[in-house]
């Protein structure tokens, strides 16, 4: 069961995750000389401001990945990229300090997905350019036809796959690719193909976008993301991250809803990074899309995968990171091996479990963190451990560096655990949280 020359292949997305699949098939087999059709179904324009052009995503990418895409030829532009940030402020509710990026190739960049926040199209000219539209493009470019058009039905006619859009179009695919989002009412579509494949488990998040203008940005903000792990029940943590003349706030959590949001804002902590005076605008640009914090269940069958959110996934952070690296696991075994189950199951399935696995160790690292965090003076420790570390020189950064590649997605939640628990670090720890215990008594 493998592609061949005419051979057409289906993507219903054109989110990163698609487009990176579309890339990725493109340039493997024009390296071996075969001739596939790839199309891209995607009925949003990537240019429009809020919800009708956005993909309901904080908007950062490490630097690390941005020279990643850059290797694959995918070069991002000055304009896509609205703030770089070069260091984390992390607050909690007694205290902050300030951890700088350990390498330059670990800083943050910060794109809108779409054409911008609600409300921008009033602000011409936009000085940036939508991160999605880019990547649709470059696959056109690649050689990818975009549709711009809903899938309407997905059924096997003889173990190919159909596709139905439109007025009554219908075409075979050797292969469909599903790129979707958790919040897409077509992942049904795939369900219905009765493969056993079921969504991975999603939680409520809460993504917006504040104008606060140029110059309250660079005061309040600076070129620093501001973490708050504060102890309010339900939340993992909350961002605030600097985007040119605005600032997105990112909750993560159990499900939060509306009474969870106005505490957080009312939240000290949070309080000292708005502007004076401040209020949330009653036509603020927001979502509470869902997010993954499982693993799926059958990602794959004959001539049939998924990709991206609706598939395997990092948890609470660089999902852009996660769709690049399964899409060109997913492409490689398409163009190479085939499009048989035993293929997927063999060649795509370990990057599957490689981001599973991993994210059983970062739901440890959370529910380790929700378990200590409203013990004050182990905060404190934690606070002036790190503060020796960003101050000292001679001092190994290793505390500092795990909370950062916590936030960015830069390293593994193995690999940041393993540091975390350095004997240096941990003796650091319980040296401090003695004194502070002290002090309490």
């Amino acid at each position: 069961m493998e592609l061949k020359n005419g051979s057409k292949i289906a993507i219903v997305g054109g989110g990163p995750a698609g487009t990176f699949s579309a890339i990725f098939l493109l340039d493997l087999a024009q390296q071996i000389d075969l001739q596939i059709e790839v199309d891209i179904f995607e009925p949003r324009d990537f240019n429009l401001t809020g919800p009708r052009g956005c993909n309901m995503c904080g908007g950062v990418i490490s630097e690390s990945l941005v020279q990643k895409l850059a290797s694959h030829g995918i070069n991002l532009p000055d304009e896509l990229l609205i703030d770089t940030i070069d260091a984390y402020t992390l607050h909690t509710d007694l205290s902050s300090v300030e951890i700088k990026a350990p390498k330059d190739e670990m800083r943050i960049a910060c794109i809108f997905r779409g054409a911008g926040p609600k409300g921008a199209e009033n602000q011409p000219p936009i000085p940036w350019k939508s991160f999605d539209n880019h990547l649709l493009e470059l696959a056109i470019e690649k050689g990818a036809n975009h549709i711009k058009n809903k899938v309407t039905g997905i059924i096997k006619d003889r173990g190919i796959p159909k596709l139905t859009w439109g007025d009554d179009n219908k075409q075979k695919y050797d292969l469909v690719v599903g790129c979707l989002g958790l919040n897409s009412p077509a992942l049904q579509m795939f369900k219905d193909l009765d493969f056993g494949y079921k969504p991975p488990k999603t939680t409520k998040a809460y993504v917006t976008e504040l104008y606060f203008g140029d110059e309250d940005v660079s005061r309040l903000l600076g070129h620093s993301m501001h973490v708050f792990i504060l102890n309010i029940p339900g939340v993992k943590f909350i961002a605030l991250t600097p985007k040119g003349t605005y600032a997105t706030l990112i909750i993560l959590g159990d499900d939060i809803d509306k009474k969870l949001v106005n505490r957080v804002f009312q939240a000290p902590e949070l309080q000292k990074c708005l502007p004076m005076g401040w209020k949330i605008p009653v036509q603020t640009c927001h979502c509470q899309p869902q997010i993954n914090i499982g693993a799926p269940k059958n990602p794959y069958t004959d001539r049939v995968v998924l990709v991206g959110d609706c598939s395997s996934s990092r948890l609470y952070k660089d999902g852009i990171g996660a769709a690049y690296r399964l899409a060109k696991a997913m492409a490689y075994t398409a163009v190479t091996h085939g499009v048989s189950t035993q293929s997927f199951q063999r060649f795509f399935r370990p990057a599957c479990r490689k981001l599973d696995w991993d994210n059983r160790l970062g739901h440890l690292l959370f529910y380790g963190d929700s378990l200590m965090r409203p013990i004050s003076f182990f905060q404190e420790a934690i606070i002036e451990v790190i503060r020796e570390e960003q101050t000292k020189k001679e001092v190994s950064p290793r505390l500092s560096t795990s909370l950062w590649d916590t936030f960015t997605g830069s390293s593994s939640y193995r690999n940041i655990i393993v540091r975390s628990l350095h004997p240096m670090v941990v003796l650091k720890l319980i040296v401090q949280a003695a004194k502070k215990l002290f002090r309490f008594s």
